[in-house]
């Protein structure tokens, strides 16, 4: 299955780096930003989400948030995040559902035969839960395009 631009979503939950669960369906009074990645402690996973963690005054005044999607467990998240001081709330697919649901999965991820990760990807989710944007990285390494995502955000 593939989540597709005009797609609606609800009903999915993930626990954040301090076990807590998260459903999708608590932040859908407002625009919402899914941002899937490989893993945590890698070069491009830590310039995006760094990145997207510097939106944070463009979010607040449209009310609007940030969420990164991964495979890696609770505990590297939470380390992670600790260590690059990023407050945007990072989930853990541990049981690869999110990343299957969204059409993301990336298999061999640094040259590992049969490791099933997250490719890079973005989705824009508008209040109400209906997708209204999708990106997708041709390979895990590529950066979603920060401008266009701040264009999107303030249309």
């Amino acid at each position: 299955m593939s989540i597709e631009v005009g797609d609606s979503i609800k009903d999915l939950s993930l626990p954040d780096g301090t076990n807590t669960f998260h459903n999708i369906n608590d932040y859908l009074d407002k625009k919402l930003v899914l941002a899937f990645f490989p893993g945590a402690f890698t070069g491009a996973c830590t310039e995006e989400l760094c990145t997207l963690d510097g939106f944070t005054d463009l979010l607040e005044k449209l009310n609007a948030q940030v969420i990164g999607v991964t495979v890696d467990s609770t505990f590297v998240l939470k380390n992670w995040a600790q260590q690059n001081n990023v407050q945007i709330t990072l989930l853990s697919d541990y049981k690869k559902e999110w990343i299957k649901h969204f059409g993301v999965e990336f298999t061999g991820l640094a040259g590992l035969e049969g490791y099933i990760s997250a490719n890079r990807a973005v989705f824009i989710v508008e209040p109400g839960g209906k997708v209204s944007y999708k990106w997708i990285a041709e390979s895990p390494g590529t950066q979603p395009d920060y401008d266009e995502l701040k264009t999107l955000l303030n249309a």
